[in-house]
């Protein structure tokens, strides 16, 4: 048992970091754009931000002083409250993740924020420690597995071996420099660069009026072809640099790695950010494909668990085993991490009934757009009747969203799984287990009634809860579904 402490002396100084960060824009306006103001608005503003960051200030320490934790065999104990105490309990069997955040303050310091989420919901779903020592995250972790696996020093000898084997990592992916490469084109992280320098440029014409100063300069520029070309080129090349580095700062030190009974994903050169999940707590698995990524066959693999992947501002996105994985190293990665679930390559294709039901169904977003057209009849490129061509092509590109959508949308039930594709532009494979399907629903239009078709979900539980499901399923498939989903009480487990 770990006796009630109180949190690293570290939390206050990262108080005080966050409450500097967070009013650095406010300070700036009230004490260096507005300096020379005698405006009573901005006199009070200041005198306002001196008594708001005091009080902050001094709420920080109290907290620091009044707060504490222990952990006993079962649970977590957490002690709030400055004037009004209270305490909650957390049991280590509510724990569905654990996650790891170590931001440039962080690494400063050698220290560490970690995250112990739960399957409920609310502000108060999951335990946080926003500043703890490396070995006291490391063994606060491994108290809560140890505890959870029924206490690893009471095993014999040979059990004892056996948890030691099942313990050592295997890493199952790691990115080249070609990986990193192609995340930098595939993210289209390039085209990140021009908006952020124009930005940063806006607010520095805000302080110093760098736009009137230069002026006569600009007029110059662009009267030269060759200076234009040449900062086009420099732009260019700039871009693609800072695609790459962007690249690379986040997937640089990328890691899939998994034992036995859980899997472990980590990222990030500056900021590091660390995720682990219990096998047996993946709910479903969604492998993704935008029209970029299957041009250059690649793949995104996410995993559906119950906790929440947030810490504090921060919302990872550690949840993605790595999003630009080769097609097939991805399905063989979710053979080899998580062996109970089986990806079938074969999958039954939509009836040619259900591609009418889709081309004839109303779409609202023509109608009403038609409707201001026709209203407005604006003119296009200086065509007075363009109004009915933007509203035919929007018509033709709504049906051709819809026939992909019919082309990519697949299905089958394999014993205990369900697997179905969906999607037109971009396109997801769904795969879950019969016993983590938590709510089934089958719904059959009027029109869906006549043709023989209906409609079904799927909800896994997740934060917030996991909706999947195909539209215009033979009826017969929709009834073996139903009665598949009945056999979930013969294999349905506790967590």
């Amino acid at each position: 048992m770990i006796p009630a402490k109180r949190y690293h002396p570290l939390l206050m100084l990262f108080g005080l970091w966050s409450l500097l960060k967070n009013n650095f824009f406010i300070f700036i306006f009230l004490f260096v754009i507005k300096a020379r103001s005698q405006s009573p608005f901005i006199i009070y503003g200041r005198i306002l931000f001196f008594i708001v960051f005091g009080v902050a200030f001094i709420y920080i320490f109290l907290k620091w002083f009044a707060h504490k934790y222990e952990l006993d065999g079962r649970s977590f104990h957490l002690y709030k409250g400055i004037f009004i105490k209270s305490e909650r309990t957390i049991p280590f069997s509510k724990i569905q993740n654990v996650n790891r955040h170590t931001s440039l303050f962080h690494r400063l310091f050698k220290v560490t924020s970690i995250s112990f989420e739960t399957g409920m919901t609310g502000e108060e779903a999951a335990v946080k420690f926003e500043v703890v020592s490396q070995l006291e995250s490391l063994r606060m972790e491994q108290h809560i597995t140890s505890e959870v696996n029924d206490n690893a020093m009471n095993l014999s000898p040979s059990e004892m071996v056996v948890a030691k084997v099942d313990s050592i990592r295997i890493i199952h992916f790691k990115p080249m420099k070609k990986d990193i490469l192609n995340a930098s084109f595939t993210s289209l992280s390039f085209l990140v660069f021009i908006p952020l320098l124009l930005s940063f440029y806006s607010k520095i014409d805000e302080i110093l009026h760098v736009e009137k100063e230069t002026a006569g300069i600009f007029f110059y520029i662009i009267s030269s072809w060759w200076i234009v070309t040449t900062i086009v080129v420099v732009l260019i090349m700039a871009s693609v640099a800072f695609g790459i580095a962007r690249a690379f700062i986040k997937y640089g030190k990328y890691e899939i790695s998994s034992d036995r009974n859980r899997i472990y994903i980590t990222k990030g050169v500056i900021d590091e950010t660390a995720f682990s999940i219990a096998k047996e707590k993946v709910q479903a698995i969604e492998i993704k494909q935008s029209i970029l990524k299957r041009l250059l066959g690649l793949a995104e693999v996410k995993l559906t668990c119950a906790g929440s992947l947030s810490f504090g501002e921060e919302t990872l996105e550690i949840n993605s085993l790595y999003p630009f994985l080769p097609v097939q190293r991805a399905y063989e990665m979710v053979s080899e991490i998580l062996p109970t679930y089986e990806v079938t390559p074969k999958m039954k294709r939509l009836p040619k009934k259900s591609l009418w039901v889709r081309l004839f169904s109303p779409s609202w977003i023509w109608v009403i757009t038609t409707a201001v057209l026709f209203y407005f009849r604006p003119a296009v490129l200086g065509v007075e009747q363009a109004w009915w061509i933007v509203s035919a092509a929007l018509l033709l590109m709504i049906i051709a969203i819809r026939w992909l959508d019919f082309i990519h949308t697949k299905y089958i039930l394999n014993n205990r799984f369900i697997q179905y594709k969906t999607g037109s532009l971009t396109t997801s494979l769904f795969i879950s287990k019969r016993e983590k399907v938590i709510e089934v629903k089958v719904t059959r239009t009027i029109f869906q009634k006549w043709l023989g078709l209906a409609s079904i979900e799927t909800i896994n539980r997740a934060k917030p809860l996991q909706h999947n499901g195909i539209e215009d399923v033979p009826v017969e498939f929709a009834d073996s579904f139903y009665k598949w989903y009945m056999g979930r009480r013969n294999e349905i487990e506790i967590e």
